[in-house]
């Protein structure tokens, strides 16, 4: 009898040690789960989304008059297009100039409401998707690393280009065409939608999607591997002289890798479809790359690069010295 009942003890106690033990794992389970769902909560802030909108708008505003020389400079010696095929520019400064005397002051914003309008979009869905993503692979700053950047950079950089590439196509025609092309940004997509279709709005999209992931994906790294570097090893802190040299940097790195799939890019989108198929000046990527190494030369590749590199560096100086005095904001 005595022994029954030290049996029946036993296993009441160990059924109590289960218990426990499995209320405590319980407990750690849920734990986990809450603090799970409250890391990607995180990750997804609103906050980069539209800080990167507001500075990204700044910066398009501030730099605009160089992006257009930048174009105008990129589709012009263009051999197999007459009307492109005259060399009218010899550089930024004769190009601001001849642009100024020639059609006035405004078209130097030839394109600025698509252009602000790419921003909106383009600009909010790149900074955020880029932070929210980091965030959800290291939950502290301190603990990320170049190829994480690089990773989220590159697939931020592609998902807000593919939904932004209408607005590009809008602001290089209304660049290139300067005060010929008449009706506004609204008249201009309208034009494009009924003469090319929803194709012509999406011209060129896969370009638009790399030059963006080559793009952000070396800026936006650079730009928080320079910062953290500049930091760590004291020389300055987490200033706006940090903030101007690390934004300085991206912008150089960013024009080198990109220069030669953006003047691609820029001639694709500026030419015209024709009616019965085809198009008028190349097939496609690889033949409007080849050709114009075969016909202008290698270097024809890095037309436009000194206007491209001086608006990516006062661009990405103006973006991040914005977005850096935002995120100090209370809210």
């Amino acid at each position: 009898m005595m022994l029954h009942c030290l049996n029946t003890k036993s296993e009441l106690c160990v059924c109590s040690v289960i218990h426990t033990v499995g209320k405590y794992g319980l407990d750690n389970c849920l734990i986990r789960a809450l603090q799970k769902e409250e890391l990607i909560m995180s990750a997804l802030n609103w906050k980069p989304f539209i800080y990167g909108g507001l500075a990204s708008i700044t910066a398009e505003c501030g730099t605009f008059p160089i992006d257009l020389t930048k174009t105008r400079l990129q589709v012009q010696g263009q051999v197999n297009d007459a009307k492109y095929k005259e060399i009218r520019y010899r550089g930024m400064v004769h190009a601001l100039v001849r642009i100024c005397r020639e059609e006035g002051l405004k078209a130097l914003y030839s394109g600025i409401a698509p252009a602000m309008l790419r921003q909106a979009s383009y600009g909010t869905i790149k900074i955020g998707t880029y932070q929210s993503l980091k965030r959800m692979f290291v939950e502290h700053p301190e603990d990320e690393t170049l190829m994480i950047n690089v990773l989220c950079g590159i697939l931020s950089g592609v998902i807000s280009s593919s939904i932004a590439n209408p607005t590009d196509v809008l602001k290089i025609r209304m660049q290139a065409q300067g005060s010929v092309i008449q009706g506004g940004m609204m008249g201009n997509f309208i034009q494009i939608y009924q003469k090319e279709g929803t194709k012509g709005l999406w011209k060129a999209i896969s370009l638009t999607a790399q030059r963006a992931a080559i793009v952000v994906g070396v800026e936006l790294p650079v730009y928080d591997l320079t910062k953290k570097h500049i930091i760590m090893s004291g020389f300055m802190g987490d200033t706006v002289y940090t903030h101007f040299l690390s934004s300085f940097t991206c912008g150089l790195a960013g024009a080198l890798a990109s220069n030669p799939i953006d003047v691609v890019r820029t001639r694709m989108m500026n030419q015209r479809s024709q009616q019965h198929g085809g198009h008028s000046n190349y097939k496609g990527t690889l033949d409007c790359l080849l050709q114009t190494w075969k016909n202008e030369g290698f270097f024809a590749l890095y037309k436009g690069f000194w206007p491209n590199w001086l608006r990516l560096g006062p661009w990405n100086i103006i973006f991040f010295l914005t977005y850096e005095q935002l995120k100090k904001l209370d809210f």
